[in-house]
């Protein structure tokens, strides 16, 4: 759905995927949409990776029933704008992430056309989620979007989702459906974290503070309105500053919220490249990760990565059950509270203000947390395995 240089989370994952990939001998491509494009595709070799990027209506930043219908007809233009490229490749393995669910009809495609294998990499359980948090109601829309999901699960000869827990929540879900599934964690490159100093905290004039950073996505499923509260229970703490870096659909109605309550610790900057949010997470304090406690499904925000990477705690306010809370607790990686208890979030967030020791403890902890479970070499290696013709070739 993303690929670089969109600053999503997403698009950085799977371009270390592929890079792998390639470090390991294996040839890769690359497809991405692209509504920014002036001709229906475009073609580039980039760091060794082949991209093909295909024109399609806009998604991001569109209206709910315009986006809707350009993320429907995915598989549709990608493979009507892509068909002559794939005539005339061969693949022996189609690897693809989730969101978006609508990518099930082109993989089955693709598959019938060059006789073999996928993996789903799988990291949104929806429409479920949606309809948990009460953005999507039962009905003629979700049972459409079930429908969907479903073809993208039938498209994938295996099925990577993210935690032990999203496991267990996709069999409950899924009962009668048979698939192959195994807990793929998210990944990232251990070398790539070392990024030239650029000053950010003297740019925004944060010296003496202890820089509470966001980085993602600012919508619904956030719950940022968890955050601001946060930060309007600390605004006697003079130390404690909030800068959430992002776009989505919740920003405009945010900042007025900022703006009516007069805050002055808590800032929303948009969207920026992927070079500039690492040397922002960098040179900040603590690594900030909210969901909505309505959700009832796990979930491993991309973000976690770049935290851990830099060796940064983690200060989270996550839903009941979420499995995220287990791991980071069990590792000493960070501060995890339940959605809802705005006492606990804020008294952990206190006690990082008022510990620098504990913030480097739980931040070297979660570089190790990084290094143990989330390395993207173990990934591509996890993925190869089901596939043992191409795993030997990689060995070779």
């Amino acid at each position: 759905m993303y690929y670089l240089p969109n600053a999503k989370s997403s698009a950085k994952l799977i371009h270390d995927l592929a890079d792998e990939f390639c470090r390991l001998g294996h040839a890769v491509t690359v497809l991405a949409p692209d509504a920014g494009l002036a001709s229906d595709s475009e073609f580039s070799r980039e760091g060794g990776i082949d991209v093909l990027r295909i024109r399609t209506g806009k998604i991001d930043g569109a209206s709910k029933v315009v986006r809707l219908y350009n993320e429907a007809r995915l598989s549709a233009v990608l493979w009507r704008k892509g068909e002559k490229f794939f005539q005339n490749n061969k693949f022996d393995l189609i690897v693809w992430y989730s969101p978006s669910i609508f990518f099930g009809l082109l993989v089955k495609k693709l598959k019938n056309l060059f006789g073999c294998s996928s993996y789903l990499i799988l990291r949104d359980i929806f429409p479920q989620w949606a309809i948990d948090i009460g953005v999507l109601k039962e009905g003629v829309l979700s049972r459409f979007f079930r429908r969907r999901e479903i073809e993208q699960y039938e498209a994938a000869d295996m099925i990577g989702v993210q935690s032990p827990g999203e496991l267990a929540s996709f069999l409950k879900n899924n009962p009668r459906e048979q698939h192959r599934l195994e807990v793929l964690y998210n990944w990232t490159k251990l070398d790539e974290m070392n990024v030239p100093a650029c000053n950010y905290r003297e740019r925004f004039g944060l010296k003496g503070k202890v820089v509470f950073f966001y980085g993602g996505n600012i919508g619904v499923a956030q719950d940022m309105d968890n955050i601001i509260r946060l930060a309007e229970s600390l605004a006697d703490e003079p130390e404690a500053y909030f800068l959430l870096v992002g776009d989505g659909s919740e920003v405009a109605r945010l900042k007025k919220i900022i703006s009516d309550k007069k805050l002055t610790n808590i800032a929303i900057y948009g969207a920026v490249d992927q070079q500039r949010y690492l040397a922002m997470v960098a040179e900040f304090d603590v690594g900030l990760i909210s969901l909505d406690r309505k959700f009832k499904t796990p979930n491993f925000p991309g973000k976690m990565l770049s935290y851990m990477g830099n060796s940064i705690p983690i200060l989270a306010s996550v839903n009941r059950g979420n499995d995220l809370k287990e791991i980071v607790e069990e590792k000493l990686a960070g501060l995890v509270s339940i959605n809802g208890d705005d006492v606990q979030f804020r008294a952990n967030a206190l006690r990082l203000i008022k510990d620098g020791g504990l913030r480097r403890q739980l931040g070297a902890n979660a570089r190790g947390l990084l290094e143990s479970n989330f390395a993207v070499s173990k990934a591509a290696g996890q993925i190869l395995a089901h596939f043992k013709k191409l795993d030997r070739n990689a060995a070779n």
